[in-house]
């Protein structure tokens, strides 16, 4: 009688994704519609500067940046999430630290003078596709933080709004200012000549 064939045993090993996987599938995740959910669970909900995008109706509302510059507020994304470090059960039990995403790239409120200035300015803070992400985590309240973050937002657009500094004309050096110069060379060719050895006596 033929002996039963050997099976092998399941491979233990398991694909885990990475950190940056695994941030991009968590923010799928809260972003679509089956991730939405009420209150301070493992799902973040993903809303605007203001409040949830689902609340906003037909017209969101408008966030004054400059005299001259509004963001709608659907244009800046807002999720809440664990803080990171010390804190104590309040931080492992509940998510106050805000993740703030705003599409700089894709924002029809920028002029385009104040989107390249904002490019430069926004230094590690925007991913390849032209997206700021800020995170605040500095307060135990998840509104405090929300306006931290949507603050810092708008001081960078507001910097980035700034006009540039006049370009610097050229000017003649004044005659006073060229005597000073001639007077300082000499001044200086002197003390070297005075650093000589000195001569031993006759």
């Amino acid at each position: 009688m033929a002996a039963p064939a050997k099976t092998s045993a399941p491979s233990t090993t398991s694909w885990s994704p990475s950190p940056a996987e695994a941030a991009e599938e968590l923010w799928a995740l809260s972003s679509s519609p089956e991730g939405h959910t009420s209150g301070e669970g493992d799902h973040e909900v993903v809303e605007g500067a203001l409040g949830p995008i689902a609340n906003h109706g037909i017209s969101a509302p408008m966030i004054e940046v400059t005299d001259s510059i509004a963001l709608a507020d659907d244009e800046v994304q807002v999720r809440a999430v664990r803080a990171s470090g010390p804190g104590g059960q309040h931080v492992n039990k509940v998510s106050t630290a805000i993740e703030l995403r705003f599409d700089v790239r894709g924002s029809p409120s920028l002029p385009e003078p104040v989107r390249a200035r904002l490019y430069k300015l926004s230094g590690n803070r925007l991913t390849l596709d032209g997206v700021i992400v800020l995170v605040a985590q500095e307060h135990r309240s998840q509104e405090m933080n929300r306006q931290a973050a949507l603050e810092r937002l708008l001081d960078l657009i507001r910097e980035a709004a700034k006009p540039p500094p006049p370009p610097r004309k050229k000017t003649r050096p004044t005659y006073a200012s060229k005597l000073r110069r001639l007077e300082g060379k000499a001044k200086r060719s002197g003390v070297k000549a005075n650093r000589g050895r000195p001569r031993g006596d006759d």
